[in-house]
């Protein structure tokens, strides 16, 4: 192969590829939306009506498969969509319905002994800081030990990394905790 022909077959892959990553990820036809088809960032569009029968303090979708957050809030007027990471395995992984029941800004941990079974290496407690996996705020869930909650460590958004909970951005975390009222109803689909 010479190098114009290297250099001709280069631009165009260069180019296919340029057109796959700035296609608009709404560009999606009617039947691809109807359909669940995901979009190029893999987030797939949902409805509040689909799933909740009425907004009351607001209302939030983890959709698990496309490792995304949506947010409503109670009068309809403002809605979110964050990345976020989602539990590491099917096993720790809870789905169904729950509410908002506490947040907290600066949240300290404390592993649940599953976690400590699993990885004995695990503290027993961290306070708020930038080692504690909780990140700079957190949602309790009326589950157990399941919340929404910032991480410092962003390489796990987008991720399986969790041991069940819903983690986002900081940034984002603080956005979504200033929004969200106790008692916002949240699904985990």
């Amino acid at each position: 192969m010479t190098d114009l022909t290297r250099r001709a077959s280069l631009l165009t892959l260069a180019g296919a590829a340029s057109a796959l990553i700035t296609r608009p990820a709404f560009a999606a036809g009617p039947e691809e939306a109807q359909s669940g088809a995901r979009n190029i960032s893999s987030f797939r569009a949902l409805r509040w009506q689909d799933h909740f029968d009425r907004l009351g303090k607001g209302a939030i979708i983890a959709d698990l498969p496309s490792r995304a957050l949506h947010y409503w809030s109670g009068d309809g007027t403002q809605y979110r969509l964050f990345p976020t990471s989602i539990p590491m395995s099917e096993d720790l992984t809870r789905r169904g319905r729950t509410e908002i029941v506490r947040k907290r800004s600066g949240p300290d941990w404390t592993p649940t002994a599953d976690m400590r079974r699993r990885d004995p290496d695990l503290p027993a407690y961290l306070p708020p800081g930038p080692e504690n996996p909780l990140g700079t705020h957190a949602l309790y869930l009326s589950w157990p030990a399941y919340l929404i909650h910032g991480t410092h460590d962003t390489r796990k958004i987008g991720r399986k990394s969790s041991s069940g909970c819903i983690g986002l951005y900081n940034e984002q975390v603080a956005e979504l905790f200033a929004l969200a009222e106790v008692g916002t109803q949240v699904l985990l689909i």
